[in-house]
C-alpha cells in the first residue's frame, strides 16, 4: 500500500512539474503585482533558479494560495493572513503596535523644512486614517494607538494648525482591495480641507464620476490572497479639471491631472498624477484666487489634491520619499504659499523612508 502511494504522490508531483515546464510562463503575477521567475538556462545556478521558477509557476497557483489562506483563516482559526484580515467585506491591514520613533522620525523630517524654507507660510497638516481605525478593534483586531499618534503630532508640529479628517470618512471609503480611499467618496474630506485652508470647498454638483472598465485589483488582494471581488475605480471629472496642466520636474513634460497611459500600469491608481513622482505642480487658469498651495504628501495625496484646485492658481505636490529635502530649494521657489502636509497613518508609522 505504502508503495502505491509514494508512485501515486511522485508521479503527481512529477506531472505537475513537467506541466510547469511545458506550458508559457506568465510574466507577472497581477495578484501579487511583481514579475514572475522564468525559464532557467542551465547553469550553475540552474537548481536554484529552476526551484523558484517551479514556485512561481506551479500551475494553479493563484487558487492553491486561496486555498492555503481559506485553510488557515476558516479551519485553523487565524485571524489573517499574511497580516491582511477582512472586516465588513474589505481587507484591512493589521498596523500594530504604534511606532513612536517613527513617528518622531517624520516629525523631524517635516521639521527641518518648515525651518529651511517655510518662514512666513501658513502651515497646516492633516493625517489620513488608515482602514484599520474604522474597522480594526470593532471586528477584534489589534490597532495602533491612534489618540496618542494623533497627540504626537500635535505636540511636535505645534507651528502648523491640524485639520481632522477623521469625522470625514468611514471605512467603507476605501477601496476593498486596497490601502487607499475612493476618490468619488472624498467630496467631504475635501471639504474639510478647504474649509480648514480658507479656500472655497469642491461642490459636488461641478463633478460627474466616471468608471474605468478595467478591474482594479489592489495591493491586498494578492497579500490576502482571499476570495473577494475586484474594485471599480472612479475618477472624478470636472470642467475646471479638465482645463488644468500638470508639470512633471522628473520628465520636463506636461499632461493632465488622469493619466490614462497608467490604464496598463500594474496599479490601476497610478492614473491619480501619473502615481509615484517627486515632484509636480497643477496650474490651474480658472482659479478663483491668485493664491498658491504647496503639498507635502504620499500616495493618498494623488487623488484627493484634485478636488481641491477651485481657488488654488497653483499647487505643487512634494513627495519626499522620492527626493531629498536639501534638494528642494533647487526646484521650487518657497515665497509664503499656502502649505499641507498630507500624510497617512501607514507611512507615518514607518516614516523610514522619508528622505
Amino acid at each position: 500500500m505504502k508503495k502505491h502511494q509514494t508512485i501515486c504522490v511522485l508521479t503527481l508531483w512529477g506531472a505537475l512539474a513537467l506541466w510547469a515546464w511545458f506550458i508559457p510562463s506568465k510574466q507577472i503575477s497581477e495578484a501579487e503585482r511583481r514579475p514572475l521567475a522564468q525559464k532557467p538556462a542551465f547553469s550553475e545556478k540552474f537548481q536554484t533558479e529552476f526551484e523558484s521558477y517551479c514556485l512561481d509557476q506551479f500551475p494553479m497557483r493563484d487558487g492553491f494560495r486561496t486555498l492555503k489562506s481559506l485553510f488557515h483563516t476558516g479551519v485553523l482559526g487565524q485571524k489573517d493572513n499574511n497580516g491582511i484580515y477582512l472586516a465588513d467585506g474589505t481587507a484591512v491591514k493589521q498596523e500594530y503596535p504604534l511606532n513612536r520613533e517613527s513617528v518622531n522620525h517624520a516629525i523631524g523630517r517635516f521639521q527641518r523644512i518648515y525651518e529651511q524654507y517655510l518662514a512666513g507660510s501658513r502651515c497646516f497638516y492633516a493625517i489620513v486614517p488608515d482602514k484599520g481605525f474604522y474597522l480594526g478593534e470593532d471586528s477584534g483586531h489589534l490597532t495602533m494607538d491612534y489618540d496618542a499618534l494623533y497627540a504626537q503630532m500635535a505636540e511636535g508640529l505645534s507651528w502648523a494648525q491640524e485639520i481632522d479628517l477623521r469625522p470625514t470618512l468611514t471605512g467603507q471609503d476605501y477601496y476593498r482591495t486596497d490601502t487607499h480611499w475612493r476618490q468619488e467618496k472624498l467630496l467631504p474630506a475635501a471639504a474639510a480641507l478647504c474649509e480648514g485652508l480658507g479656500v472655497a470647498p469642491p461642490r459636488a454638483e461641478d463633478f460627474a464620476a466616471a468608471a474605468l472598465e478595467r478591474p482594479f485589483y489592489g495591493v491586498y488582494y494578492g497579500q490576502a490572497a482571499l476570495p473577494m471581488e475586484p474594485d471599480t475605480l472612479f475618477l472624478m471629472e470636472s470642467e475646471l479639471m479638465s482645463q488644468c496642466s500638470v508639470y512633471d520636474y522628473e520628465t520636463g513634460k506636461t499632461g493632465s491631472i488622469y493619466d490614462m497611459t497608467k490604464l496598463d500600469s500594474r496599479d490601476l491608481y497610478d492614473v491619480y498624477l501619473s502615481g509615484a513622482k517627486a515632484l509636480l505642480t497643477i496650474e490651474n487658469p480658472n482659479a478663483g484666487t491668485d493664491r498658491e498651495l504647496i503639498v507635502f504628501r504620499d500616495s493618498f495625496g494623488s487623488s484627493i489634491v484634485p478636488l481641491l484646485l477651485s481657488d488654488y492658481a497653483r499647487v505643487t505636490l512634494v513627495d519626499i520619499r522620492y527626493v531629498q529635502t536639501e534638494l528642494l530649494g533647487q526646484f521650487l521657489d518657497f515665497h509664503g504659499q499656502d502649505v499641507l502636509l498630507l500624510y497617512s497613518t501607514l507611512v507615518l508609522n514607518s516614516s523610514a523612508a522619508l528622505k
